[in-house]
């Protein structure tokens, strides 16, 4: 098999736990703004730091305050892959369990990398995920990041 066919199988086996798919159908779906990350070097470590100033995502040598925990590992996935623009749910109550999910999709796909190239080289393995991000990042940006305001509804009117 070659290294595009393993991507495909993985992303076959993830079904509706792919990482554009949780995007597309459960986070664009709900009220959203616009995150932009800006350039991000590629392969560039994603640590979450906790300073004076409150929670801060680290992508190499950036740094990025963000409100809450939440909101940071939330973040972090997506700057792991690489993608310049998202939505972020405007509702945080959602954002925790969002950031679960988005966490585990991610983790799982590398495992299924890990187990359906089991005995191959570590180039291979590595051509594969690399594969993985290009398509994980083109669905993303394809779904786009939303509005950078939420809309409100603006009417007021009291219906007697």
């Amino acid at each position: 098999m070659t290294a595009q066919q393993h991507a495909d199988q993985v992303v076959d086996q993830l079904k509706d736990s792919w990482l554009p798919t949780i995007y597309r159908d459960r986070i664009l779906k709900t009220r959203t703004r616009a995150y932009h990350f800006g350039a991000l070097p590629l392969k560039s470590s994603v640590l979450i730091q906790h300073s004076l100033l409150g929670v801060e995502l680290k992508v190499g040598r950036r740094r990025l305050l963000c409100p809450d925990l939440a909101t940071a590992r939330y973040l972090s996935v997506f700057a792991r892959a690489g993608c310049k623009d998202v939505a972020v749910p405007y509702d945080i109550t959602k954002v925790s369990r969002l950031a679960d999910e988005l966490e585990s999709s991610w983790h799982r796909m590398l495992l299924l990398v890990d187990l359906n190239a089991a005995g191959l080289s570590d180039a291979f393995k590595t051509r594969i995920r690399g594969l993985l991000l290009a398509k994980l990042r083109t669905e993303i940006s394809q779904a786009g990041a939303g509005a950078r305001v939420p809309d409100f509804k603006q009417s007021t009117k009291q219906h007697t």
